[in-house]
């Protein structure tokens, strides 16, 4: 396929890369055209651009993969075209798309995307979601040249995915995150919870998250929470007591 990718991020960079082992990507848009160029040098045959109106009309495939509160700026200076046109959003419905266009859909990959690091994107999950049966046998097909896991999901459910996935990677993270400024502060790297964090996710995978919590607040031990609100800073102890009565009461509730 012919393709022009809209967007320079993490998710295009990724996308655009696995896409140009068996298609030719025509253009990588940005309008910061540094972006545009810095991942254009890593796809041969590639052509930044930084100018909606530079877009090849002639394209098979159009994939608009930047923030989701951009998308509608971006179509704002598109022309309508014969090729097929999908966003990459979790949250972002399918509706912003066909209102415009006659064949298009949802492309959206169920991933944490940095450039720097590097994603085998055959295990990536990948949703998808067309106007009508053909854009969605054609995206199906798509799918299933980057990845095996291809399902179906409509907006509505696209939107609980995306959640789930916050709560799943990005505030998880944001906890490593604090973990880490912990760790630093008693003079130890973060790299001594790897064991630990492998291990819980080893266990929710075979047990459920559910059944596999532990700690102070799972067994309800209020002394010791207590004393780590005391030792850590403000923002840190309300985070901790917010999180902590949370897993108390889903407990309560289920026990």
């Amino acid at each position: 396929m012919r393709i022009v990718v809209i967007g320079a991020g993490n998710v295009a960079t990724h996308l655009a890369k696995a896409l140009a082992k068996s298609n030719e990507i025509l253009q990588i848009y940005s309008k910061h055209l540094a972006n545009a160029q810095l991942l254009a040098q890593s796809i041969n045959g590639a052509v930044a651009i930084n100018d909606l109106a530079l877009i090849d009309s002639s394209a098979d495939l159009y994939i608009i993969s930047v923030k989701d509160d951009v998308i509608a700026h971006i179509l704002e200076g598109i022309s309508v075209n014969e090729g097929l046109w999908v966003h990459t959003s979790g949250s972002v419905s399918i509706d912003i798309l066909a209102n415009k266009f006659d064949r298009c859909g949802v492309l959206y990959p169920l991933q944490t995307f940095s450039r720097e690091v590097d994603v085998d994107i055959a295990e990536v999950p990948f949703f998808i979601e067309g106007k009508d049966y053909d854009s969605n046998q054609e995206i199906e097909g798509i799918a299933l040249t980057l990845s095996n896991s291809v399902f179906h999901a409509n907006s509505d459910q696209r939107k609980q995915l995306h959640i789930a996935a916050v709560f799943g990677c990005n505030f998880v993270n944001h906890m490593w995150a604090i973990s880490d400024e912990i760790l630093k502060n008693a003079g130890y790297n973060f790299d001594i919870l790897i064991p630990l964090i492998k291990a819980t996710l080893n266990k929710a995978s075979m047990v459920s998250p559910h059944v596999g919590q532990t700690g102070p607040a799972r067994r309800g031990d209020v002394s010791i929470m207590n004393s780590h609100e005391a030792m850590l800073p403000t923002k840190q102890a309300e985070l901790y007591h917010t999180i902590s009565n949370s897993i108390m009461t889903k407990y309560n509730n289920h026990e």
